[in-house]
């Protein structure tokens, strides 16, 4: 008599092991790869739902200083209906009267902060800390770099944290609010993902229409779940024209169901039937991409990582664009490596 297992955990496990996205990339040819890519793009998309209703802008400018050779300004958007937006600026101080510059979307992890670490404020010792653990300050770097660059809070996150408000219902029971979004977004026919793009692309919006900005020379980065939303931006956002996905590399049945390395602002309903994580990420194919992995990373472990990586490169080398695909294995942790993003970024909007 054989013992059965009583884990619905385990099934699910096993059922990701077992699985073959249906569209899975075997092209062996260019042509081959555009028919694939032609198929899977809409599938994909579609899993997202719908995307919010778009809303004027009404941009409100909050505060500007001048640090470290840095103009900071931030700013209040509206970015949908119901719902508005911090938005934090860095300029380069030394840009000339007249002058444009590409601009770089800066997306955040998943974590407390916010956009805050990500564009560099210091505004508290566990900021600094974050900030000194991880590099996780590019956006404060890049513009000190030259770039102009800009980011705002995932929802549920930094400034639109529900559990931040002063007189908020605490309703959550101590569980994730991004699940808890995820289900209410999905209720309505959207996903937390859909939104954030579509927030994302809000902030776009207005940036681009800044004097010191060159609206046809955009790049996106983001790490850790800022990786998920750089990738999906530069899929629904066609402005975007190189991207850096750092510590967001692996396979879902690694760092999603065995692991349980995900969260609702990640996922998407069908989305692991369709495709896998390199096949979305191969999607992006022939944009200039560059990929951060970290050789200690413990959320997205480097063997199953590196796995995802070779993958993307294969399409990348199939699609004929091998040339626009690079790799910083750096040996930290789940951080920005930090070594190649100057250059990239130099070369593909032409700083």
């Amino acid at each position: 008599m054989s013992f059965r297992n009583l884990s619905p955990q385990h099934m699910f496990e096993q059922m990701a092991l077992a699985h073959g996205p249906e569209a899975r990339f075997s092209a062996t040819s260019a042509q081959e790869f555009r028919t694939w890519k032609s198929a899977t793009y809409p599938k994909v998309t579609a899993t997202l739902g719908d995307m919010p209703e778009r809303v004027p802008l009404n941009p409100q400018m909050l505060a500007e200083w001048e640090q470290n050779g840095l103009k900071r300004q931030k700013w209040l958007i509206d970015v949908g209906p119901f719902i508005s937006a911090t938005l934090y600026l860095n300029i380069p101080g030394d840009l000339e009267e007249g002058e444009r510059r590409p601009a770089i979307l800066c997306w955040h992890g998943h974590g407390v902060y916010g956009k805050e670490v990500v564009m560099g404020t210091g505004a508290t010792p566990d900021i600094r800390n974050a900030i000194a653990r991880t590099n996780y300050n590019f956006g404060y770097q890049m513009a000190q770099r030259g770039f102009v660059t800009f980011a705002i809070d995932w929802f549920g996150h930094g400034e639109r944290n529900d559990n931040q408000k002063p007189n908020g219902r605490n309703t959550d029971h101590g569980r994730d609010w991004c699940n808890l979004y995820y289900l209410n977004a999905t209720m309505l026919g959207m996903t937390s993902i859909s939104i954030n793009v579509t927030h994302g692309m809000a902030a776009t919006d207005f940036v681009s229409g800044l004097p010191v900005v060159s609206p046809d020379r955009l790049g996106v980065m983001g790490i850790s779940g800022g990786g998920t939303m750089a990738l999906w931006s530069a899929l629904c956002d066609d402005r975007f024209s190189a991207i850096e996905i750092i510590c967001y590399s692996d396979l879902w049945a690694h760092f999603g169901f065995r692991d349980l390395n995900y969260c609702g602002m990640q996922v998407a309903p069908g989305l692991y039937k369709l495709v896998d994580l390199p096949d979305l990420q191969g999607l992006l194919a022939p944009l200039p991409l560059l990929v951060d992995l970290g050789a200690e990373d413990d959320c997205f472990k480097i063997d199953t990582a590196i796995q995802c990586f070779r993958q993307v490169a294969n399409i990348y080398r199939v699609s004929g664009s091998e040339e626009l695909i690079e790799l910083d294995l750096h040996p930290g942790g789940h951080a920005w490596g930090g070594n190649k993003s100057e250059s990239f970024f130099s070369k593909y909007l032409a700083l």
